[in-house]
């Protein structure tokens, strides 16, 4: 097994795989922070803000008497006429998220931010995501499915609501939680070459 190389400060399986798709090995830290939006809070500045101070929360966590592994968090949110939205708190909620998003194209942000002791660094990826005209029986079904239970939006674009998405410019990764671009860079600056982490050893 791979020495872990960053630490992940978030508990999302999705985050965690695809850290593992480019082979960064790491170990899982999950932050729980206030996440409220504050009054007139811009969706940019919100997500980096989430991202920054979950990695700040499992940083502040760490056993200094050991070497601190840097820890990467990051935060998502669907925004639809310039408004947030979160996780449906239940079926009516999250049908009611799926019909604003019928047939309409929306924002995705997702914040990513790295940190170590004295060093913190994060950027933004926004993706304009289409979703084709749902039926009532559509919404209904994938809801049944279970996976727009822990979404922000109500959808995720990795699993059955990739039959309803027409078009994605940005990154995919990005929707899922984590732009795979914008993570390498990140990684880069504090010396882990992703293509190097690649390599069995």
């Amino acid at each position: 097994m791979k020495k872990p190389l960053i630490c992940l400060g978030s508990a999302s399986p999705r985050r965690s795989e695809l850290l593992h798709q480019i082979a960064v090995a790491h170990v899982i830290r999950s932050a729980n922070i206030d996440e409220s939006s504050r009054l007139d809070e811009s969706p940019e500045h919100y997500v980096l803000r989430m991202a920054l101070e979950k990695g700040r929360a499992v940083l502040a966590r760490a056993d200094l008497s050991a070497p601190v592994l840097p820890v990467l968090a990051a935060d998502t949110v669907v925004v639809l006429d310039e408004k947030m939205m979160g996780k449906p708190c239940d079926q009516a909620d999250g049908l009611a998220m799926l019909r604003s998003l019928s047939g309409r194209r929306h924002k995705v942000m997702t914040a990513v931010a790295l940190l170590a002791p004295g060093y913190e660094a994060s950027c933004l990826s926004i993706s304009n995501v289409e979703f084709c005209a749902m039926s009532e029986a559509d919404m209904l079904a994938y809801w049944r499915t279970g996976e727009p239970v822990d979404k922000a939006g109500g959808y995720g674009i990795q699993g059955y609501a990739a039959t309803f998405i027409k078009n994605i410019e940005g990154s995919f990764s990005g929707v899922m939680g984590l732009p795979l671009f914008e993570t390498g860079q990140l990684l880069r600056e504090i010396g882990i070459d992703v293509c190097e982490a690649c390599w069995p050893g």
